[in-house]
């Protein structure tokens, strides 16, 4: 055989075998896998799905409240596929066009933010009884009524917190903690939602000067008189006021608190500049963990009393794709974990074991109704 029809024999071979690989199977050829080219992905439970939500004062990025709230839209719309739409409002003459412009968009689920838009969204879900609304911090009361009454819309999810359980365990890890035997609270406007915090930091403070015989005292509430320090009768200076934030701290450091809890929105990263300033102070943060919402901070704060917003309203819009929405009250609470305190993060090490032990027996006692959060209930 001559060298060049050697090589042309081998040439036709090699091009056989080829053809011969081609023509296998596809599904051997893929390792047994079937071929995914030209298939649609899998529709998501939440595609069609339009959840819109109104803003208080403050906007989305406060880390806190609002910013809560929003969290949990985004995470309903990465995992469910949901369309979400927000607005966020800059005064309170804002809110009633801010829900009726989403009432005409067709909304699925319209969600205000807080005890400021609870009068609108009663007038709102009154005049569209069709439309599902899910405000939180908002418990709906007649007040026209004497005493007032609960009412219950079925197209309103009032989505509510027992933040005076964690904020209980805040105040007696506190009065744990404190060097200097005082703490101090302020509000950015004194509403129910605000001033629950507070109670319950004060309860729990007065429990722990109950079990240990001491004489931790706070500042900036007086639970007998439900009266405190506020920055405004204006949410939108109370919740947006950071100079004011600061210079009530200064304040308060200066009478010899080194533990703050600002209940105050964007308005508390004053306190959070001030106490970093004094340089022993520690903080308290409210609504979302600090260490998540304020990173930089993470050393300042001893723990944050959480209010899971955003576990609520996805848990909402979830029951509206499902059909079972349900209107009426919700109430986060430590048994079902609407409510908690974050970890220690930096002072995991600092905080004693036995400190730490009665904060879980007190949980334990919450829980079961053994132990009161309400402040009068106390020796003051």
């Amino acid at each position: 055989m001559s060298g060049r029809f050697r090589f042309v024999f081998a040439l036709m071979l090699s091009l056989a075998l080829v053809a011969a690989a081609c023509a296998e199977d596809p599904d051997e050829a893929n390792g047994g896998a079937t071929p995914t080219g030209g298939e649609s992905p899998e529709a998501l439970p939440g595609e069609g799905f339009h959840a819109c939500y109104v803003s208080d004062t403050g906007g989305v990025d406060d880390r806190s409240f609002n910013q809560t709230i929003h969290e949990g839209f985004l995470r309903a719309q990465e995992e469910l596929g949901i369309e979400y739409s927000f607005v966020e409002s800059q005064t309170a003459a804002d809110y009633a066009p801010n829900l009726q412009a989403f009432v005409q968009q067709d909304c699925d689920l319209i969600t205000p933010a807080g005890f400021n838009l609870g009068p609108v969204t009663v007038e709102a879900a009154t005049a569209n009884p069709d439309q599902l609304f899910a405000i939180v911090d908002y418990d709906i009361f007649d007040f026209s009524k004497d005493p007032p009454e609960d009412q219950t819309f079925e197209n309103v999810s009032e989505l509510t917190f027992q933040t005076d359980q964690a904020a209980f365990l805040a105040g007696y890890l506190s009065a744990g903690m404190t060097e200097t035997g005082t703490i101090a609270t302020y509000g950015g406007v004194l509403f129910p939602t605000v001033t629950i915090f507070m109670n319950g930091l004060s309860a729990g403070v007065r429990a722990y000067n109950e079990d240990n015989g001491t004489s931790v005292e706070v500042l900036g509430w007086d639970p007998e008189a439900q009266e405190g320090t506020q920055v405004s009768t204006d949410p939108a200076v109370g919740f947006d006021n950071s100079a004011e934030g600061r210079r009530i701290t200064e304040d308060f450091i200066a009478e010899g608190a080194d533990i703050i809890l600002p209940v105050a929105g964007p308005t508390g990263l004053g306190t959070v500049a001030a106490a970093e300033d004094a340089g022993n102070v520690k903080v308290l943060w409210v609504d979302s963990d600090g260490c998540v919402s304020v990173p930089d901070s993470c050393a300042l704060f001893l723990t944050s009393v959480k209010k899971n917003m955003d576990v609520a309203v996805y848990d909402t819009v979830v029951s509206v794709i499902e059909d079972r929405f349900e209107g009426g009250l919700y109430v986060g609470t430590l048994e079902n974990e609407g409510v908690d305190i974050a970890e220690f993060h930096e002072f995991e090490g600092d905080v004693p074991q036995e400190l730490k032990d009665r904060i879980e027996e007190l949980r334990q006692g919450i829980i079961a109704g053994e132990v009161s959060v309400v402040p009068t209930d106390y020796p003051a």
